[in-house]
């Protein structure tokens, strides 16, 4: 079988390489450096770039001014974004626009917001802080029905972007039970944020709702799971090119730092430790396409565990082998440790996503 990318896919890729090439990690000061700075917006001129490269709804339908690509495609973008770190929404707008044009694209207005991502000119979050665990976010807000329409109520944590972009999907449970997918904008009224900072020192937010009229709701069975599965899939992706980032930068580190007259890549124990993360790197690559290929429980569950194991292991061995200049917050291994943490926080651990895929394959036997 021929596991290569498409031609599209890989120039998708390529595309991404060159809009994030003058992409810098440490652009943004870092809260370990001054305490309390956090910048106030996403790179506005980074997804202004993405945009006219077609990089933002790349996976959206070409009805909708996308390019038609697939979830490999997304995941082969995002992984470029993780690389340098870049500050934009594009996973959250990228999943959430994904949701409304599989379950939604027929509503009043729907055609129209997609076609405004795809141009760079609408941002979408979603808010699901439980969106990679074992845990439903649907179950922190409640839809009633109300005449015609429905209202929201409850609050939703750690929500990414929340203060810039233009909407949050919002996960529910109606009075059944059944989960639905509510698209609020930020200026509806009813909806208050409350400012939250994340390990990685961006800004986020608890998004608080109160009677809150959302602009469409998304009940078809499935949309919730769906969008988590992708929320997942797509935060592998950055966990994988987080994980390659730090992995160059160790072995170029080592390759150069010099004790008892020889590099420390050369010796035995500072290789092992290499090779072990370069094979928690491949793991982490392989389940990651095949999740994204599938988007299959199981397989999600299987990319989640190697992520969020992976990713912690490659940052710990990572400043470990760097010594104390690892630490130095002038060197930016310190902002990839933190944003690696974040990536695992919100993967959830491994030990669930185990527990969980256990219980599929119990259930299929």
């Amino acid at each position: 079988m021929d596991f290569t990318f498409s031609e599209e896919q890989q120039a998708a890729a390529e595309a991404a390489k060159a809009v994030f090439s003058g992409v810098r990690p440490d652009a943004v000061p870092s809260p370990a450096l001054v305490p309390g700075a956090v910048a106030d917006d996403f790179d506005r001129p980074l997804w202004r770039g993405l945009a006219a490269a077609d990089l933002i709804g790349l996976q959206l339908d070409p009805e909708h001014g996308g390019s038609g690509l697939d979830l490999l495609a997304f995941c082969l973008v995002l992984r470029e974004s993780a690389r340098v770190l870049a500050r934009v929404p594009l996973l959250e707008t990228g999943a959430a626009a994904l949701a409304l044009q599989r379950y939604g694209a027929d509503a009043p207005g729907a055609a129209e917001l997609l076609g405004r991502v795809v141009r760079g000119e609408y941002v979408l979050t979603a808010a699901a802080a439980g969106r990679t665990g074992h845990d439903s976010a649907a179950l922190a807000v409640s839809a009633r029905r109300d005449g015609e329409g429905w209202l929201l109520d409850g609050a939703q944590t750690a929500v990414p972007w929340a203060q810039s972009a233009d909407a949050v999907l919002v996960p529910a449970h109606a009075a059944d039970g059944q989960p639905v997918l509510a698209l609020v904008p930020r200026d509806a009224a009813g909806l208050t944020l409350a400012d939250q900072v994340s390990t990685s020192g961006e800004r986020m937010a608890e998004v608080r709702l109160s009677a809150v009229r959302p602009q469409l709701v998304l009940d078809a069975d499935g949309a919730w799971e769906w969008l988590r599965s992708v929320l997942a899939v797509g935060t592998c992706a950055l966990a994988l090119g987080l994980g390659q980032a730090v992995l160059g930068m160790t072995g170029e580190y080592a390759s150069k730092r010099e004790q008892f007259g020889h590099p420390i890549a050369t010796f035995q124990a500072v290789a092992v430790q290499a090779a072990d993360r370069y094979i928690d790197l491949r793991a982490m690559e392989v389940t990651l396409w095949q999740a994204a290929w599938s988007l299959a429980p199981a397989d999600v569950a299987v990319a989640k565990i190697w992520a969020s194991d992976g990713v912690r292991r490659v940052v710990q061995t990572a400043q470990h082998l760097h010594g104390g200049f690892g630490a130095d917050t002038d060197y930016t291994l310190h902002r990839y440790h933190a944003w690696a943490k974040h990536l695992e926080l919100s993967l959830g651990p491994a030990a669930a996503h185990e527990e969980a895929l256990g219980e599929l394959l119990a259930a299929e036997a």
